[in-house]
């Protein structure tokens, strides 16, 4: 005491500067003490940030700020801000000035469009493995840098900044694996749901033989095909394709499914089972999706097949002693849309003995090669004209082997699905 008594004004400033100092790192080492143990008790980011601006602003007294943190939509938001004139949380970042910038400087070394930004003299940038993630706009007393290290403790903001935009940036991450976790788990349950859509087994015997073949894009895709038997020997023939993709496209495709095999068990009158396929799925979607969809009845009794197609790309049949195919182009337009639908027509085709039928979704004619040229129907029908004497089995296969050729290094960009089946009467 009594030494305190006789320092000199010199010594008594150097220890009165030092008792401050000490202070302030022991009220940093705290706040930061404080933020590690929130951060453990996983408080919100909301909290967190609360944490940060009483900290700075009530603490270290910097009296205007703000923080913007960039999102997981790759945008700039402003999370913390206080003591300013302008709002800027509603102030966008202008990112394009500072995108380079790597380390503490002042703001006169940037020329912002929005003067708000007048209102601070330094930025800081945040790091996390040398990613910026945030950035920090204060107020420079000082007017300068070095003026400024001497009144606050930049490094314990950069440092503060850091610990909290880290945290921000581990959270998000968590949200992130656990919205892909659900999300393959949905996925999961989709493409289950998906698989039961299709028949077990089909045919293959010395007068009837149908063929599948299907690619989904996608972990879950949006085509769909089926064969339904008949009481009298006859049968039904669909492929299908839903707009959209996923999991709605899926269940809506389920729920599809699922009316067709009980409209087929009710009426074998092809009309009407397109009509009601079209007011369930205009009233489940309100228009927002569609189906296209070819569906065909072979009357084995009377040789003749029927069929609808609702917007779909044309089947073709191939009949025998016949040059060139007959495409079954005519029905009405794209399920869904529209209630009632605009016009609806059935055709008939009488006297088909022996025939192979051919019906595929868009995406082995939209599908394009390195050029930019499309795979095309001239291609698709050039094909089926030199192996439609083939087996089913091999007009698969060699059809995969020619579209794979076709597209070379070129990702397929939606699903592929090819019916095909043949009649022979004995």
């Amino acid at each position: 005491m009594a030494y305190e008594m006789h320092m000199t004004p010199k010594v008594q400033q150097n220890s009165d500067k030092f008792r401050t100092k000490f202070h302030l790192i022991e009220l940093e080492l705290n706040s930061i003490l404080e933020i590690t143990q929130a951060i453990n008790n996983n408080m919100p980011e909301d909290a967190l940030y609360m944490m940060y601006k009483f900290t700075l602003r009530a603490n270290l007294n910097i009296e205007k700020l703000a923080m913007y943190v960039l999102e997981d939509t790759e945008t700039w938001q402003c999370k913390v801000n206080f003591g300013t004139e302008a709002n800027f949380m509603h102030i966008p970042l202008e990112y394009h000035h500072i995108s380079q910038l790597r380390d503490m400087v002042s703001t006169d070394d940037y020329t912002f469009q929005n003067p708000a930004f007048g209102e601070f003299d330094l930025i800081i940038p945040v790091f996390h493995k040398d990613r910026v993630l945030a950035y920090v706009f204060m107020e420079n007393k000082g007017g300068v840098i070095q003026d400024l290290e001497k009144q606050l403790d930049t490094r314990f903001v950069q440092t503060l900044s850091n610990v909290i935009i880290v945290a921000v940036e581990n959270k998000k991450l968590v949200r992130r694996q656990l919205r892909q976790e659900a999300y393959k788990k949905e996925m999961d349950i989709a493409g289950r749901v998906q698989a039961g859509l299709f028949p077990k087994a089909l045919p293959y015997t010395d007068d009837l033989q149908v063929e599948a073949s299907y690619f989904p894009h996608d972990l879950v895709g949006g085509d769909y095909y089926d064969y339904l038997p008949l009481a009298d020997g006859s049968f039904l023939f669909c492929i299908a394709d839903v707009s959209g993709k996923g999991i709605p496209a899926a269940l809506l495709m389920s729920n599809f499914q699922a009316s067709l095999r009980t409209l087929a068990r009710q009426t074998q009158d092809l009309k009407q089972i397109v009509q009601e396929l079209n007011y369930l799925i205009y009233q489940n979607s309100g228009g927002d999706h569609f189906i296209t969809f070819l569906l065909a009845k072979y009357d084995r009794y009377n040789r003749s097949l029927s069929y609808v197609n609702a917007g779909h790309n044309p089947g073709f049949l191939f009949a025998k002693h016949q040059e060139d195919p007959i495409a079954l182009d005519k029905g009405t337009t794209v399920l869904g849309a529209f209630h009632p639908l605009p016009f609806l027509e059935e055709t008939t085709i009488e006297t088909l003995n022996d025939f192979l039928l051919v019906a595929y979704t868009d995406g082995i004619t939209e599908l394009r090669n390195p050029q930019g040229e499309e795979f095309g129907l001239d291609r698709l029908l050039d094909f089926m004209q030199t192996q439609r004497q083939d087996t089913l089995s091999a007009l698969h296969q060699n059809l995969i082997q020619t579209i794979n050729a076709f597209k070379q290094s070129c990702e397929y960009v939606d699903d592929i699905t090819l019916l095909s089946c043949r009649v022979i009467n004995q």
